[in-house]
């Protein structure tokens, strides 16, 4: 539910618009991915509200010594039109102190993370159309050692809704699935189980893969390690799926959501390579991948 602005945050907005209204210059500061400032910019007997305009889909946010406000302008470089099948989601820096961050929609606001929140790994997300973000500065004895920070990626709604929601990660994917999530995965590979950690605080399970052939990586997440000139990483996913560690070769692929590897479709490997034979000889393969 939609809440009104608080008694603080509705001066703030109401003087933004007849700021521009009246064609007064507002501030900006962008390379269009990253955003870094700090509010001792800021006279001290004005709230000011900076505008902040992004044009990428992914990057971050860091305000030092929050006082006032910020809005958060996402325009990513596609067709306005597309904006609808968006998601944006923000992931707290660890130690991000000092402000509020609301949603806000033609002057209402939405609390979405509180200052002070201390949830580890936490991300939040929503619709790119529920509004844009608005950061007020809570007040502060001692602002010296607040900063407010978080990274934002922009993303298609099914992708984010894969990646955030239990049922998604944890169910066998079926054949039409694996053969799709190989052609458009962020990363492919043939690797085992090597450990596997599970982190309760932040509900999340840490699968350590020891890779034996790597297809495709967006990112590199999986590296060479040691004079033995073996590949591995980490792969992320949620706790409640209950990953435990297995003997043989699986095929993971998966996303790459704010620099780490988030597990998608995970067949045993011999069981991708029939699929894969089935539909190759069928002519319905959606892409060529060697599977041996």
């Amino acid at each position: 539910m939609r809440s009104p602005p608080a008694a603080g945050l509705l001066p703030l907005l109401l003087g933004l618009r007849l700021l521009l209204g009246g064609g007064a210059a507002a501030q900006y500061s962008s390379d269009l991915c990253n955003w870094k400032g700090s509010g001792l910019t800021h006279e001290s007997h004005k709230k000011d509200v900076e505008q902040v305009y992004l044009r990428c889909s992914e990057g971050s946010i860091e305000w030092m010594y929050p006082t006032g406000a910020l809005i958060v302008n996402l325009r990513p470089n596609i067709s306005p039109a597309s904006y609808k099948h968006l998601t944006v989601c923000i992931k707290p820096f660890k130690d991000s102190a000092g402000a509020n961050i609301y949603l806000e929609k033609t002057g209402e606001l939405k609390l979405l993370v509180r200052d002070g929140d201390r949830s580890p790994s936490k991300v939040y997300c929503f619709g790119y159309e529920q509004g844009g973000l608005f950061i007020e500065a809570t007040p502060q004895q001692d602002i010296s050692r607040k900063i407010t920070g978080f990274q934002y990626e922009l993303m298609n709604k099914g992708i984010a809704s894969d990646l955030h929601t239990v049922s998604a990660p944890c169910r066998p994917c079926s054949d039409t699935e694996v053969l799709l999530a190989v052609c458009t995965s962020d990363f492919v590979i043939r690797g085992s189980i090597q450990d596997v950690t599970n982190e309760a605080e932040e509900q999340e399970t840490v699968i350590h893969v020891g890779v034996n052939k790597l297809y495709r990586q967006k990112s590199k997440v999986f590296q060479l390690t040691g004079e033995s000139g073996n590949w591995r990483g980490q792969i992320k996913t949620l706790l409640e799926c209950g990953v435990k560690p297995g003997d043989g070769d699986f095929l993971f692929t998966g996303r790459m959501h704010f620099g780490e590897a988030r597990l998608g479709c995970a067949p045993r490997f011999k069981d991708f390579q029939r699929m894969y034979k089935e539909a190759k000889d069928k002519g319905l393969n959606p892409c060529e991948i060697g599977p041996d």
